[in-house]
């Protein structure tokens, strides 16, 4: 037992040191800063910028005329006269220019359909800047509640240490029961075990955040317990469901495609008003008189196809997403119900918990300790306490952690900055 503690504390001490080196090029950053570098590093928020140029693009698209189209028909080859290309004065030769009018305010539909999807891919990109957000806003309190938990481990395990090398002293000199110095190593091989764990989470929180700020160095989070107060304020449960009524991107998403789904079913309707082709043409000599000069146009009669299967499939996408907006509806208030539960318990537990977790409870374990130094606590009891005091700073970092990710999970459901 006495090898593995050794080799423990050994690979530990170089863990750290590798640590402190793979840690020499560190971002230390506020949550401003980081919103900051995420709005401008971003890949995925240009992405989706690009979309919406692509999709404004198309509003310049559906505002074109269509254009004209030129014809020419040349003599290829004149039987009468044996010529090839007769074309010139004798020859023959004609041309036409056609202009395609529409009718029946297709093309304002179309443009107006182009600035709805316009509108769906600017708010799709608002959906994403606020997931991301949220990730983001999670994941660095996480991170720094990580760290400052993995600092109290670190104390208590040198603390261990210590104690370890003197007992283990103590027992060669037979002044101390073996069976204590194993309760002892006991204790620390489970908060080393958790150390670990909790390392671990530190890692794959670290790897979420560089993806997201599209960074390399390790990033530091600095905060104060002010930070995590900012997020305990009064809000009622009818202001929430109202706020992400007016703001949830993919509410207004689906309501976009309701809009544009109207838009489709008049243009629809429009695309059954026949359009005009306008004509003017010149014939040298196949008409009747040299060197003709004609005008015309040219119009489909609706007589069997009045693009009723279209107008009649529109209508039923359109009742489509009336029912998607409907359900939405539902699903928004059941998640924000649910969220806003969510938010006054954990508010409710961390009131209580930082409450217990006051400074007389340092004093305790300080006082625990130099008393088990001092041989007036048995080693049952200090182990015990000792062990209770890991688990107590291991749920007071989750509690926190919860509060933090309850009120950002709330600014994700509502599409509003709330806290």
């Amino acid at each position: 037992m006495s090898g593995i503690i050794c080799r423990i504390a050994s690979s530990t001490t170089l863990f750290l040191f590798s640590i402190q080196a793979y840690t020499q090029d560190t971002l230390s950053i506020s949550i401003s800063q980081a919103d900051s570098i995420f709005l401008k590093n971003s890949f995925y928020l240009l992405s989706a910028s690009m979309n919406v140029e692509a999709e404004r693009a198309q509003v310049l698209q559906a505002k074109l005329y269509p254009n004209p189209v030129f014809t020419a028909d040349l003599n290829a080859y004149d039987p009468e006269h044996k010529k090839a290309f007769h074309v010139g004065q004798q020859g023959q030769k004609g041309f036409q220019v056609e202009q395609l009018i529409l009718l029946g305010g297709k093309r304002k539909a179309e443009i107006e359909m182009a600035k709805t999807n316009t509108a769906i891919a600017e708010i799709t990109l608002q959906q994403i800047a606020r997931n991301l957000k949220y990730q983001l806003h999670s994941s660095l309190y996480s991170l720094g509640l990580q760290e400052s938990l993995l600092k109290k481990y670190d104390q208590q395990l040198s603390l261990l240490d210590n104690l370890l090398s003197a007992y283990q002293t103590q027992v060669d000199k037979g002044n101390i029961a073996l069976k204590e110095l194993v309760r002892l190593k006991g204790a620390y091989l489970k908060l080393n075990n958790d150390r670990s764990e909790l390392l671990n989470e530190h890692f794959g929180t670290q790897a979420i955040l560089q993806k997201i700020l599209q960074v390399q160095d390790i990033i530091r989070f600095e905060f104060s317990e002010a930070d995590l107060m900012e997020y305990i304020k009064p809000v009622s449960l009818e202001d929430l469901k109202a706020t992400a009524m007016a703001n949830r991107p993919d509410l207004l998403i689906l309501q976009q495609q309701s809009l544009l789904a109207q838009q489709y079913l008049q243009y629809q309707k429009k695309l059954a008003v026949p359009d005009i082709n306008l004509f003017s043409s010149y014939d040298q000599n196949s008409g009747a008189f040299r060197n003709q000069v004609n005008a015309g146009f040219s119009i489909p009669l609706p007589l069997w196809n009045r693009n009723q299967g279209n107008i009649k499939a529109a209508q039923f996408k359109l009742q489509e997403t009336e029912y998607q907006v409907k359900a939405m509806h539902n699903e928004v208030n059941s998640e924000i119900q649910n969220a806003y539960a969510r938010y006054i318990q954990h508010v409710s537990e961390y009131k209580k918990a930082t409450h217990m977790y006051n400074q007389d409870f340092e004093l305790v374990y300080n006082g625990m300790t130099d008393n088990f130094q001092k041989r007036n606590v048995s080693i049952v009891e200090f182990t015990d306490f000792f062990e209770n005091y890991s688990e107590a700073l291991t749920e007071l970092t989750r509690i926190k952690t919860q509060l933090v990710t309850a009120a950002e999970e709330l600014n994700m459901l509502t599409g509003k900055d709330l806290y």
